[in-house]
């Protein structure tokens, strides 16, 4: 075992090779011997200790975990709404109910993003480990405690959506809508899977929006936890399934907070293809006047009208 890695996962390098250094032991010896060794870590950071430890390299096992992490919760989160797709009781609460995407949109949808992750997505995932060394991101255990990564994950999720409203509102201005963002527009009632369907570029540019937060904000305090990296990353990967489902549910989270965004708030931008840019949440929408929908529309008219009194009140 390497002295880079064990440093990296305990402070003590005593412990390693109490765990199992260079023996050549199953991920699952490790694991037991780390229970007897520290049993004061909790099941996750155990699991995740002996993970780096069986590993013996940290890039390959933070490259792996990253990977294996973004398509098994990808595709986790969208297989509910695929079978929900297919069951005529929920109807009722789909946006575009008349708009139910066929098992042939589905399967070009699943190959194009299985392209993306492969081929676009998996290169900067398998080279982050060094940059996480750089800036100071650690893996060791204990792991934060839960008001922390809270916290951080809070922050995270505004920035993000700040960035993602941006970017997005630029991607719907001329050339890069038509050789751009004009691709995730292919469905006008999004569904799950439809997510991360999206330009190389797009990806890259909204997905720094995710990744580029966190680095921004450890380069500002040098705090932050990898394991606090991929609960940020999972429930951003939720957040931005739930929002391409195409539901919008008396349950759904938009109904408890209501500056949460939702399906219904992504839905109406694919519908009417502007407004509504921001990820997670509408405040940027509301206060740039950029909602989207009939409604929407109508307040703008309404406003516009009235201030068009106004100002010929003033002029007589």
């Amino acid at each position: 075992m390497s002295t880079s890695v064990m440093s990296s996962v305990f402070s003590n390098s005593t412990i390693a090779e109490l765990v199992g250094q260079g023996q050549g032991l199953s991920y699952g010896q490790v694991l037991s011997n780390l229970k007897v060794v520290q049993p004061q870590l909790n099941f996750m950071e155990k699991y995740w200790a002996a993970w780096y430890v069986y590993m013996d390299n940290d890039t390959l096992a933070t490259g792996l975990m990253f990977f294996l992490l973004h398509e098994f919760m990808y595709f986790f989160r969208c297989l509910p709404w695929a079978v929900i797709d297919q069951i005529p009781y929920f109807r009722r609460w789909k946006i575009q109910p008349t708009k139910i995407p066929s098992a042939k949109e589905q399967l070009f949808c699943l190959k194009s993003v299985l392209l993306s992750h492969f081929l676009v997505e998996a290169i900067p995932i398998w080279t982050f480990h060094p940059m996480c060394q750089k800036l100071g991101i650690t893996v060791a255990v204990p792991f934060p405690s839960l008001l922390t990564m809270a916290k951080q994950i809070s922050l995270f999720f505004f920035l993000e959506d700040a960035w993602h409203y941006w970017f997005h509102r630029l991607f719907h201005y001329g050339v890069f809508y038509k050789y751009i963002h004009k691709q995730h527009h292919r469905y006008a009632a999004p569904f799950g899977l439809a997510a991360e369907y999206a330009h190389p570029v797009e990806t890259l540019s909204l997905g720094f929006g995710t990744v580029g937060m966190p680095i921004f904000y450890v380069m500002y305090t040098g705090n932050l936890h990898l394991f606090t990296l991929c609960l940020w990353i999972t429930m951003r990967l939720f957040q931005a399934v739930d929002s391409h489902s195409g539901y919008d549910f008396p349950w759904s989270l938009n109904k408890f907070l209501p500056f949460w965004s939702g399906a219904e708030h992504h839905d109406l931008h694919h519908h009417y293809f502007i407004g509504n840019y921001a990820s997670s949440f509408r405040w940027w929408d509301y206060v740039l006047d950029t909602e989207a929908g009939p409604e929407a529309k109508a307040e703008r008219e309404e406003r516009m009208k009235s201030k068009a009194e106004q100002t010929a009140k003033k002029a007589n």
